[in-house]
């Protein structure tokens, strides 16, 4: 143990918390891998439909933990209490009302993507609020840089889905999706340890001030914006081939998503570590450009990487990831992590910019994420031929993005 304590002595927080996030990722594909094989493509394509929606949520309660995480920085005392005040106010609020909504309408989801049932839909509203409140409480630790329990609620989150979904699955003799759905609801819940939240500070009678206010507004709809066009590039894709094709594609094209969208989750790590540094670097006046480029490097090697290896073992990794009954996936594959790749690399531009409240690149990824939407309804005779067009809107989304970022700097130095 006393090994194992000088050990972790020596690692910095930011290279616990990255390890960390790997560990997650892997535990999430290990979920993803199980239930596709034990599912099979037809059942699966319900299950990745739920995953999908957790996705879609996960970007929906960024906003929240983004804003959180930004403004654990720039505020303290008072300020920061009526701060806390606020946001929890808004995610219960904006929580409680996205779940009436999946409640309310969930017939009509039921009917859209071809579910067996709408009871996975209804579960899973009841959850929303919950994960809004989770995601307050995250940014809290990831603003205040508490790495060490921001990772625990990341790990206590996926292992409790992992190990109660596949208990329920064993156990329950029911339908598979709700029981996913089922998992995932109470994972939220285990994703709140730790916490130190305290109904005193609520009960508390301070407020901010119009102009702090002002800017919380300002940071949260531009934040949410930008997590709309991340819903839709990331999730569309899966949903309008949920729509437009069979279940069974739908559940190989899941297994395709899953697989190609490493690189992006992987990624993710380093968009955590980017806003608060950011933020900081800004507050003290000192250059930010080369935070962003050192974790744009990361990224592009670790996709150059991924990209290599699924070019050049895509049956190998299909087979092992999800078996035999996916292999007609694997020529789509390097071509599926390409877009995917990009994508990542876009992301890391984005939410530098809107760590220093810039909007134009929120516009561009709106832009793009819609156009992407629109060329798949126009476009999908094949499983091939949607993986081309959103390879064909990533790389217009780089090029703006990296055109922009250019442009930008030119303008500061010659100011």
């Amino acid at each position: 143990m006393t090994a194992i304590k000088l050990v972790f002595n020596k690692v910095s927080p930011e290279k616990l918390f990255m390890g960390s996030v790997l560990v997650v990722n892997g535990g999430n594909y290990l979920y993803n891998l199980i239930l596709g094989r034990l599912l099979g493509p037809a059942a699966y394509s319900d299950a990745a439909l739920l995953i999908t929606l957790l996705l879609v949520l996960s970007f929906l309660g960024m906003t929240f933990q983004l804003a959180t995480a930004k403004f654990a920085i720039l505020f303290t005392g008072d300020n920061w209490v009526a701060f806390k005040q606020l946001l929890y106010t808004y995610a219960l609020g904006f929580g409680t009302l996205i779940g009436v909504l999946l409640f309310a309408f969930s017939g009509h989801l039921q009917t859209l993507f071809h579910t067996e049932s709408d009871l996975l839909f209804k579960t899973f509203a009841v959850s929303v609020p919950l994960y809004f409140f989770m995601s307050v409480n995250r940014g809290r630790y990831q603003g205040k840089q508490d790495y060490q329990k921001l990772s625990i609620t990341y790990q206590t989150e996926m292992w409790s889905r992992l190990i109660l979904t596949l208990a329920l699955l064993w156990i329950v003799p029911t339908t598979p999706a709700f029981l996913v759905s089922l998992g995932i609801v109470l994972s939220f819940v285990f994703g709140l340890i730790p916490t130190n939240f305290s109904i005193k500070n609520l009960k508390k009678k301070v407020s901010l001030s119009k102009e702090n206010k002002r800017k919380v507004i300002s940071f949260i709809v531009l934040t949410a914006c930008y997590e709309l066009t991340q819903i839709i590039i990331n999730n569309s894709d899966v949903l309008l081939v949920k729509h437009y094709f069979d279940t069974v594609n739908a559940g190989l094209y899941a297994s395709l998503a899953m697989i190609g969208r490493v690189v992006y989750f992987v990624a993710w790590m380093f968009v955590m570590l980017l806003l608060p540094a950011v933020v900081q670097k800004q507050k003290d006046g000192e250059a930010t450009a080369p935070i962003l480029i050192k974790y744009v490097s990361y990224v592009a090697v670790l996709a150059i990487s991924i990209i290599f290896c699924c070019a050049v073992f895509p049956t190998l990794i299909i087979q092992l990831m999800f078996g035999d009954a996916y292999i007609s996936m694997a020529p789509l594959l390097w071509q599926y992590a390409l877009a995917t790749s990009l994508f990542a690399i876009s992301n890391i531009f984005a939410y530098y910019f809107l760590s220093l409240d810039q909007y134009v690149p929120v516009i561009l990824s709106g832009v793009l994420g819609i156009s992407q939407i629109i060329m798949i309804i126009f476009f999908h005779s094949s499983l091939y031929m949607v993986v081309q067009v959103q390879i064909i809107a990533m790389v217009a989304l780089l090029v703006a993005q990296l055109l922009y970022f250019t442009t930008n700097n030119i303008l500061n130095k010659t100011i």
